[in-house]
């Protein structure tokens, strides 16, 4: 049985009309894709960590050191805050323009200050560690100069997954073909 408000690809589904961005509400973030697996796991393994951390500090609270307490309930919230911040990292796109979410910092783009977006073949990090393996990545042109990778094929959203890579950037790609030329 198909359930297609659990996809991330039911607005595609749903407003079959040939639309490049078939939309309801354009000015809302939205992220053209979604996160991957990898992503997904290690969210997934700390909220687990997490959970656990926040059983101790039941446990450390029921024997009665409070500051032992505070101390583990700061140390499973971080971790619970990371977990969600993780999954929230990303490309994200709407008609006011483009943002690129990282672990600790957050960066936005008008499209008025975008030149190109495009997909090139580059060196790419894998998993976002040091080594670098060739692969396709998604740069962003603006006129405050170029801006960090925003997607690679080798990330923990993409990883494997080529197919959804090539979907991603075609989506962002079409979101700066569409709203580049639409006066702000």
């Amino acid at each position: 049985m198909p359930l297609p408000f659990l996809t991330a690809d039911s607005a595609f589904d749903a407003h079959d009309t040939g639309e490049t961005l078939p939309y309801e509400d354009p000015d809302r973030w939205r992220r053209p894709y979604r996160p991957g697996p990898w992503r997904v796991a290690i969210a997934a393994l700390l909220l687990l960590l997490g959970s656990f951390m926040l059983f101790a500090t039941v446990i450390i609270t029921a024997a009665g050191t409070w500051t032992g307490a505070l101390g583990a309930l700061a140390a499973s919230l971080a971790v619970v805050g990371s977990a969600l911040r993780l999954l929230r990292t990303g490309v994200w796109v709407s008609s006011k323009g483009l943002r690129r979410v990282g672990f600790l910092q957050t960066r936005s783009i008008p499209w008025s200050q975008v030149d190109e977006v495009r997909t090139v073949q580059q060196p790419v990090r894998w998993l976002g560690l040091p080594r670098t393996v060739q692969g396709q990545a998604l740069t962003v042109a603006s006129r405050g100069g170029a801006l960090p990778v925003l997607l690679t094929d080798h990330n923990a959203d993409f990883l494997s997954r080529t197919e959804a890579f090539d979907r991603a950037a075609d989506s962002v790609e079409a979101w700066a073909a569409e709203y580049r030329s639409v006066p702000a």
